[in-house]
């Protein structure tokens, strides 16, 4: 390990994690919180209890003992887009500084968002590709956008260009999984069962200006469950219809900001089946796509130490 050493903390509606990064190598150690069976996701102050409850193992698995910390970092939002908040980031952002007041090293915050990008381009070997303006997209369960990326005072500027007016594809997927008896988070368990259908059975999602909306494809995924469709081929239809959503929103994106690079980030980006329906991007490692705290370890150490 460097003398680089930064800690980031990320505590989101669904993960608790922390990460180092010493400028070259780093580590991030995460733990999905506990939902009841049969819910989708938890109330803020839920999640605020099981990030306090969690944080202290979590930090004792990174393995480090910190010896020459540089600087913590902490997401403190979920995007950078004004009034953007969630109560359940106050558990990563007390821990970081009360680091950072212990050990005497300057603390910084980003946004969700802005470690979900920094950890897709560090685990596909294109970390440089924060220096230059470039499109993505954050696909979770809170987070369905297509950004226009470009650096801005040390860190990565997001500007909304597009995305869903209403669900987010994982609240799609997840709702889904609810109707299919698969727990949550449903993600793993819907590309599972996508990839063992052979249908072909994608709907032509309407667009409007790079923006769409996403409902009604739960509503018709409920259609089909109730007309007792093979639920493999219902998680293909979901899952085959966003990555064909995603493929024409590119297209036009592509037409009116130039040949830029695409970067995928955020849960949904793990699927298999958008891997393979998708050859137009970079993706992260498929651990790197859910929430992690890495992305704020990186950005912590660009920010101090570049």
């Amino acid at each position: 390990m460097t003398n680089r050493l930064c800690l980031g903390f990320d505590t989101s509606n669904y993960t608790t994690s922390a990460a180092f990064y010493d400028g070259g190598t780093g580590r991030n150690e995460s733990a999905l919180l506990p939902v009841r069976e049969g819910e989708l996701g938890l109330r803020q102050s839920e999640a605020l209890f099981n990030h306090v409850k969690m944080l202290p193992d979590i930090v004792s698995r990174l393995g480090t003992g910190f010896t020459g910390l540089k600087a913590v970092g902490a997401s403190s939002k979920p995007r950078q887009a004004k009034g953007s908040y969630m109560p359940c980031f106050l558990a990563g952002v007390s821990v970081a500084k009360v680091l950072s007041e212990a050990f005497g090293v300057p603390y910084v915050e980003f946004s969700h968002q802005q470690g979900h990008l920094a950890a897709a381009a560090w685990s596909a070997g294109c970390l440089d590709l924060l220096e230059e303006p470039f499109l993505a997209w954050h696909l979770s369960g809170g987070t369905t956008e297509l950004l226009y990326v470009s650096p801005k005072d040390g860190e990565p500027d997001c500007q909304t260009i597009g995305g869903t007016t209403d669900l987010s594809a994982g609240q799609l997927i997840d709702r889904t999984g609810k109707l299919l008896g698969i727990p949550f988070p449903s993600g793993s368990g819907i590309d599972e069962l996508a990839m063992k259908s052979g249908a072909d059975n994608a709907y032509k999602i309407k667009t409007k200006d790079l923006f769409f909306s996403l409902s009604g494809m739960e509503n018709m995924a409920a259609d089909r469950y109730r007309a007792k469709s093979d639920p493999a081929d219902i998680s293909r239809f979901v899952l085959s219809s966003i990555a064909d959503l995603v493929y024409r929103v590119n297209k036009e994106a592509l037409g009116r900001f130039g040949s830029l690079p695409i970067l995928y980030s955020g849960g949904v980006s793990a699927s298999n089946l958008l891997r393979a329906a998708l050859k137009d991007g970079i993706f992260s490692k498929p651990e790197y796509a859910c929430d992690n705290a890495i992305g704020i370890a990186i950005l912590t150490n660009k920010a101090v130490l570049s």
